[in-house]
């Protein structure tokens, strides 16, 4: 089975919601996933194997958190080439982190990012039926990315 590994940073809970939700998605096309947060990955043998990678970050003064950055220096260490991506956040005022972490992947890490692009939810969309909805139809789209 296919696996995705899900990593994400997280100040107010608000965008580790998101990712359980995203990976509910993820289950929903039927891929297995892990879902990890940042600082529990200390080097690059912490994040290979997986045929996804999906990084949540929220933004904070229209920029990633600075943990999600010294993340993102991990996955340079390691080939994810061609890899399905696909990145996430919450925000209040802007959603910029997304779109810079999909961003990375794409053109430093050549990655192969989900059709939707970057996906990021309002702070107080997230505890909605809609806003549960986005989120597990990211994770679908990045399951159904896999294929079989």
């Amino acid at each position: 089975m296919k696996k995705v590994l899900i990593a994400y940073a997280s100040r107010t809970g608000n965008t580790k919601k998101m990712a359980d939700f995203i990976a509910e998605g993820v289950r929903m096309a039927g891929k297995d996933v892990e879902i990890k947060k940042i600082s529990e990955l200390k080097n690059e043998k912490a994040i290979e194997g997986y045929d996804a990678y999906v990084f949540g970050s929220p933004t904070y003064h229209r920029d990633m958190t600075q943990g999600m950055k010294t993340f993102l220096f991990l996955g340079q260490k390691l080939d994810m080439q061609g890899k399905v991506a696909g990145a996430f956040g919450s925000y209040t005022h802007s959603g910029d982190a997304p779109a810079i972490i999909l961003d990375t992947m794409q053109y430093v890490f050549k990655m192969d990012v989900v059709e939707l692009g970057s996906f990021n939810l309002k702070e107080d969309v997230l505890p909605t039926p809609s806003g549960t909805r986005a989120c597990q139809d990211y994770g679908r789209a990045i399951g159904e990315k896999l294929g079989d």
